[in-house]
């Protein structure tokens, strides 16, 4: 009787490269892999998070992680931008043209920040910009290149991207003394109060001459 002929033995991969079958999960592996990064990093902060621990949780090999989003830091921006959206929100914001932009933008960050599902991850970004300059590095990035930069492109004002990072920083300073630091009466107070008190001074950062 002759023996089976042994199977042929698989290509070893390289660094960093997903075996055929997980890169053929394609858009779908890439999006739990987002997933997983961002309810980590919400969990765990940056400095704690591991590329390893997000394959962990996606349940895939960490070179597929580093072969679809190279490192820990392009890792954290695809998260955070995973919860802000700027493509869609940009658009938002600016599509009805100036008239009442500064409402849309109050509505919509303080959307983001008191939807549970989302403000998780953007309070780990928060605190992490605070104390590592790799993730500072990162938020600056999405939010001057994503988001306040094509804001401030439709803008027909002096300045428009000073403009638009006033109004950001107006934003993200609520947000500290809002949910991180939590001080009262803001803290509590109701959110539609808070953007019938804003919405007229981001109106005037991002419109008036």
């Amino acid at each position: 009787m002759t023996a089976p002929e042994p199977e042929p033995a698989k290509p070893r991969r390289g660094p960093g490269r997903p075996r055929q079958d997980e890169a053929d999960d394609g858009p779908g592996t890439q999006e739990r892999i987002r997933l997983a990064a961002r309810e980590v990093f919400a969990e765990r902060g940056y400095d704690k998070t591991s590329v390893r621990g997000i394959a962990k949780v996606a349940g895939v090999d960490p070179a597929l992680v580093h072969h679809y989003f190279g490192s820990k830091d392009e890792l954290f921006a695809a998260a955070i931008e995973l919860t802000m959206e700027p493509a869609l929100v940009v658009p938002a914001i600016v599509g009805d043209g100036p008239e009442g932009i500064g409402e849309r933008l109050a509505r919509y960050f303080l959307g983001i920040w008191e939807n549970p599902v989302t403000r998780a991850p953007l309070l780990a970004v928060i605190r992490s910009a605070l104390t590592h300059e790799a993730a500072a590095a990162v938020l600056r990035r999405l939010i001057l290149r994503r988001v306040l930069e094509r804001v401030a492109a439709d803008l027909n004002v002096p300045d428009p991207t000073f403009r638009a990072e006033l109004a950001a920083s107006h934003m993200i300073g609520i947000a500290l003394l809002r949910y991180v630091v939590q001080i009262e009466p803001l803290a509590s107070a109701d959110p539609e109060a808070i953007i019938a008190l804003v919405a007229p001074t981001l109106q005037r950062y991002l419109t008036e001459d």
